[in-house]
């Protein structure tokens, strides 16, 4: 009912930087919070950054000062700039949205991009 879509992960240098992107679409009714996570082999999946509301966001410690996420409507973007070895990661892109005919507000989940930093 409701899906989302990421794009722009790849290979990358130490230093380099990404911009990722996620699309959602369906029969959506209302489309409430959208953020990044990642999850890197043998870890547990983490936050990386979601928008708060009035031009503010969250962004785990890890990553401040080098990435910024974005929002328009359906669609949230992670701009990754600097980017360390340890960044490499499978990310994924999540919204909380009510769907068109349900009764419940449910988190939803795209299919992960991979990003790899390495020289």
């Amino acid at each position: 009912q409701v899906q989302l879509v990421e794009s722009g992960g790849g290979l990358v240098q130490p230093g380099g930087s990404l911009r990722l992107s996620c699309a959602a679409s369906g029969s959506i009714f209302s489309l409430n919070r959208m953020g990044w996570y990642r999850q890197a082999p043998g870890k547990e999946r983490e936050l990386v950054a979601v928008p708060t509301g009035g031009g503010d966001s969250l962004y785990t410690d890890s990553v401040k000062g080098r990435f910024t996420i974005s929002r328009d409507k359906n669609t949230v973007w992670l701009q990754m700039n600097s980017l360390k070895p340890e960044d490499s990661a499978v990310y994924y892109c999540t919204c909380t949205a009510q769907a068109v005919g349900s009764p419940y507000e449910h988190d939803y989940w795209g299919q992960g991009t991979q990003v790899t930093v390495s020289s």
